[in-house]
């Protein structure tokens, strides 16, 4: 243990892996905000707490279940010439429901904006069934998460490091973004359309069709940046009304 804490290359890896964490963990901070925005504070607070402990239980779990993790890559079917594992299965059923998920919400959101009457959809949430959304989806980004520790870093060490730390700054994220969500609905909408976009992602990847995460990171920050725009071209024309 003291070898790794003064070997450079050690550092290097934890430094490394920690910054692709953090980036991969930008998929489950979304998600995580769009269904805690849905419950009353207390509740959205534990419902964020509970999910990111399960995030680091489910990584760290995988990690010293490095055997699992081979074994979810040894053929299922063949389909078209096409070798499908239980992580292209688990990749491609978490794609779906990312995107059901996304599609759902959205449906509900312009259905509430035409019915005054309807009951609002935070009231119908349930802390259990948030949490249980959280724990699936967590799975998901997790094999992601984990296989990218592997090809990354050799001792498992390193591993668990930069995930308990990836997993500490996506909890410090997760409140300011659920918050800025609720602040500036029209935001929850594009994060939406970020979920749409993952979720073909996964699927994609789950067909052995990669896509470059960078493209879609990309896309997604592009789209954050006009959202922004927008949002301060708002907040000017109130400001300039009021005055």
């Amino acid at each position: 243990m003291l070898a790794l804490v003064t070997d450079p290359n050690a550092w290097a890896a934890l430094l490394t892996l920690t910054a692709l964490e953090i980036i991969l963990g930008v998929d489950n901070v979304i998600f995580l905000s769009l269904l805690a925005a849905g419950l009353e504070p207390a509740a959205s607070r534990r419902a964020r707490q509970i999910g990111l402990m399960l995030a680091l239980v489910f990584r760290v779990a995988m990690l010293f279940g490095l055997t699992v993790l081979g074994r979810l890559r040894t053929p299922l079917v063949t389909i078209l010439g096409n070798e499908i594992t239980w992580r292209d299965v688990i990749l491609i059923g978490g794609g779906l429901f990312l995107i059901a998920k996304a599609v759902f919400e959205i449906h509900g959101d312009i259905d509430g904006e035409e019915s005054e009457t309807k009951q609002p959809r935070g009231a119908r949430a349930t802390l259990f069934l948030v949490i249980l959304q959280i724990a699936v989806i967590d799975l998901v980004f997790s094999i992601d998460s984990i296989l990218t520790a592997i090809g990354m870093a050799q001792q498992v060490e390193v591993m668990i490091a930069a995930v308990i730390i990836a997993v500490a700054v996506m909890y410090v994220a997760s409140e300011p973004v659920a918050g800025f969500i609720v602040r500036h609905p029209t935001t929850k909408m594009l994060a939406l359309s970020f979920l749409i976009l993952i979720g073909v992602a996964l699927i994609a990847d789950g067909f052995d069709v990669h896509i470059p995460r960078g493209y879609v990171y990309f896309a997604m920050a592009f789209a954050a940046a006009v959202e922004g725009f927008n949002i301060l071209a708002r907040q000017r024309r109130k400001r300039r009304r009021s005055d």
